[in-house]
C-alpha cells in the first residue's frame, strides 16, 4: 500500500498532463477547423495540419509524463541529444520531405491560390501553367490546358515566382465557370 501513496503526485500530475493534452488538441482542432472554414481550406488539408498539431502536443506530453516520473534530467537530455543526432542524420538524407512537409503547412496558412486556381509558376527553365486540382501534405497536383497532369513539390511553389493567372473565386467570391 505505501507503493501506491508513495507515487500519488506522479499519478495526480500524469492525469492533468493527459487531461490537459485533451483539452490542447480539442481547443487546437476547433481553432484550425475554424481558420480554414473561414478560409475556404479544403477538409483533407485541415486534417493533415491537425494531425501535424496533435504529434506535437503528444510529443511535448510525453516529455513533461517522463519528467513527472522522475528521469533524471541529464539522462533526458544524453537521449534526446543522441536522438536528435540520429534523426539529423537521417533527415539531412531526407530533407527534401522534412521541406516539403514544412511548405504544405505554410500553404495551408499563408499562401493566396486554392484548389481550381490556375497559375503560372515562373521557372526560367520549364514555366508551367496550370490549374491546380490538389494540394497534398509533399506536392500539389497540378493539370495542363493540354491535359498533362503534374505533381510539383510544395518546397518549389515557395521557391519559384507564382502568378495567378485565373482564380477559382472573383472579387464577389462567386464561382467563375
Amino acid at each position: 500500500m505505501s507503493f501506491f501513496s508513495s507515487l500519488t503526485k506522479e499519478v495526480i500530475a500524469t492525469a492533468i498532463v493527459l487531461a490537459f493534452v485533451i483539452f490542447l488538441r480539442i481547443i487546437s482542432a476547433k481553432l484550425i477547423r475554424r481558420y480554414a472554414k473561414l478560409s475556404s481550406i479544403m477538409e483533407h488539408r485541415t486534417n493533415l495540419v491537425i494531425k501535424y498539431i496533435h504529434i506535437l502536443i503528444n510529443i511535448l506530453a510525453l516529455i513533461c509524463i517522463i519528467v513527472i516520473w522522475g528521469v533524471q534530467k541529464k539522462d533526458i537530455f544524453i537521449t534526446l541529444s543522441s536522438v536528435t543526432t540520429v534523426v539529423g542524420v537521417a533527415m539531412f538524407a531526407q530533407w527534401s520531405i522534412l521541406s516539403n512537409i514544412t511548405s504544405g503547412i505554410i500553404l495551408f496558412f499563408f499562401f493566396p491560390f486554392r484548389i481550381g486556381d490556375v497559375i503560372l509558376v515562373h521557372d526560367k527553365d520549364f514555366p508551367i501553367q496550370a490549374e491546380i486540382e490538389n494540394i497534398k501534405a509533399f506536392h500539389i497536383y497540378l493539370k495542363t490546358s493540354e491535359g498533362e497532369r503534374i505533381t510539383y513539390p510544395n518546397n518549389l511553389l515557395l521557391q519559384k515566382g507564382i502568378s495567378i493567372i485565373k482564380p477559382k473565386y472573383d472579387e464577389d467570391k462567386e464561382f467563375m465557370d
